[in-house]
């Protein structure tokens, strides 16, 4: 009994997960390899360039994308802030949001 009710506890678990991340979403480690090609992975970098944080995102595409919610700029933002709103802009402009980066990395 104690078995069956871990199994389904994990089940449970593992679905939530999967709900939780869809299914377009790149990993943790593509967004983390980007922001190495973008900032050298310095995620809370402000060069001055009007591009912000490890995904160097400008401030309109920032706000455009509802990343004023989070924090004033990316650069104040944390990795998974970054992360949430790179997600919208890729949905939205795709990897080539990022030419460089991404034709260097291979993301299509």
């Amino acid at each position: 009994m104690l078995i069956s009710t871990a199994v389904a506890a994990l089940a449970a678990l593992t679905t939530v997960a999967a709900v939780d991340a869809p299914a377009h979403a790149a990993s943790t480690r593509t967004w983390d390899r980007l922001a190495q090609c973008e900032s050298s992975g310095r995620w809370h970098i402000n060069t001055g360039n009007g591009y912000y944080g490890g995904l160097q995102i400008s401030r309109s595409t920032w706000a455009g994308y509802g990343g004023r919610k989070l924090a004033t700029l990316p650069s104040r933002a944390t990795k998974s802030e970054q992360i949430v709103v790179g997600e919208r802009i890729k949905r939205h402009q795709g990897w080539g949001a990022w030419p460089s980066c991404a034709k260097r990395l291979g993301l299509r």
